[in-house]
């Protein structure tokens, strides 16, 4: 079961994911992760990753697209993946779909979790609220304006990718302010129609 989530901050993408990884066995992969991983790893690709990141510079697709390609070939991929933030852009994503074809790979779906904005803040602010009041600590990026502003980067950057997605026909669009258990019953139903075609 080869995936890609796709959402905004707060749309539910990580709850989802955590449902599907002990579903399938199969690991959830983040960009932030995979990086911190194939450095600490020094593997080559690894050691370039960190001398861009020691000089202060953004990781260049050509990196972000090795580290991923060396990741998905490990053994707990056999079964599949869920991509959490890769592709980010539109040539990621081109790259993405040239690397799993040459591994004689490919995508199950492409899940886009929508969401309401002005409810998603709303969200967000009852959970901060519900963390404060429960006495835990709340993440430095879990505010209304951090949110907003990621909000719209992630519109600007990465909503090209739907449309990318929309013309290959892998792309299925859900309602992420349905209840989890909703969104879990209609991801199901996509991954069992992907099979049934597979």
């Amino acid at each position: 079961m080869r995936l890609i989530f796709l959402g905004p901050p707060g749309a539910g993408k990580g709850t989802q994911a955590k449902l599907l990884t002990e579903r399938f066995g199969i690991p959830q992969l983040s960009t932030g992760d995979m990086l911190r991983a194939a450095v600490a790893e020094e593997s080559d690709v690894g050691k370039r990753a960190k001398a861009v990141m020691d000089a202060g510079q953004l990781v260049s697709d050509e990196i972000v697209n090795e580290i991923v390609s060396d990741r998905i070939d490990a053994p707990d991929c056999a079964n599949g993946f869920i991509l959490d933030g890769y592709p980010r852009t539109v040539p990621q994503a081109v790259a993405l779909g040239q690397m799993l074809e040459g591994k004689g790979l490919k995508l199950d779906a492409v899940i886009e979790l929508k969401v309401d904005e002005a409810a998603l803040l709303r969200r967000i602010e009852n959970r901060v609220a519900e963390t404060l009041a429960a006495g835990g600590k709340v993440r430095s990026d879990d505010n209304p304006e951090s949110v907003k502003k990621r909000l719209v980067e992630y519109r600007e950057k990465t909503a090209p990718l739907s449309q990318h997605y929309a013309e290959t026909g892998e792309l299925k669009t859900l309602d992420g302010m349905a209840p989890v258990e909703t969104v879990t019953r209609q991801i199901n139903e996509i991954l069992a129609s992907a099979a049934a075609e597979a």
